[in-house]
């Protein structure tokens, strides 16, 4: 399984809100949630977005409620996984239910760049910054997880 596209650069403690604003909650229609995702914090993001791009970000990436309309939201914008120095537990454990990608690695959280193209390997972790010529480890799925994300979700698996 494997990532390629380019970065969408943000800081430490992006939350739920900013990621899909509370007043967007009272639909679940992915297409709905993907045309207002991350606007309160860049307006200019569904218009810059494209499928398969990336977002890096610092710490604690997720935090604040445990709607599980963030990582939905992200995922039905086109972005194909986040990278961030961490992530809050209930958006980790969000992003695997529904089989989106999320891989930790602070390195790559300081040194990827906004715009900067990048692949993620996610079987050995490896996250090549195509642009700088650098690359950075982080930890490989273990097998059950990659056999949720393969079956698009916990949900899914379960079956």
């Amino acid at each position: 399984m494997e990532a390629r596209g380019f970065v969408h650069k943000y800081g430490d403690n992006i939350d739920t809100d900013g990621i899909i604003p509370a007043r967007y909650l009272n639909t679940a229609a992915h297409e709905e949630l993907a045309r207002h995702c991350m606007e309160d914090i860049d307006a200019e993001f569904v218009s810059r977005v494209r499928k398969n791009d990336i977002i890096v970000a610092g710490s604690n990436y997720g935090c604040g409620s445990s709607r599980e309309h963030a990582p939905i939201a992200l995922m039905a914008s086109g972005i194909s996984c986040v990278i961030a120095a961490s992530f809050a537990r209930i958006f980790h454990r969000n992003a695997i239910n529904i089989g989106f990608p999320i891989l930790e690695c602070k390195e790559a959280g300081q040194k990827i760049a906004d715009g900067d193209e990048i692949s993620v390997n996610f079987d050995t972790g490896e996250i090549k910054n195509i642009t700088k010529g650098e690359s950075y480890q982080a930890l490989p799925f273990p097998d059950f997880i990659k056999e949720i994300f393969s079956a698009g979700g916990l949900l899914n698996s379960l079956k």
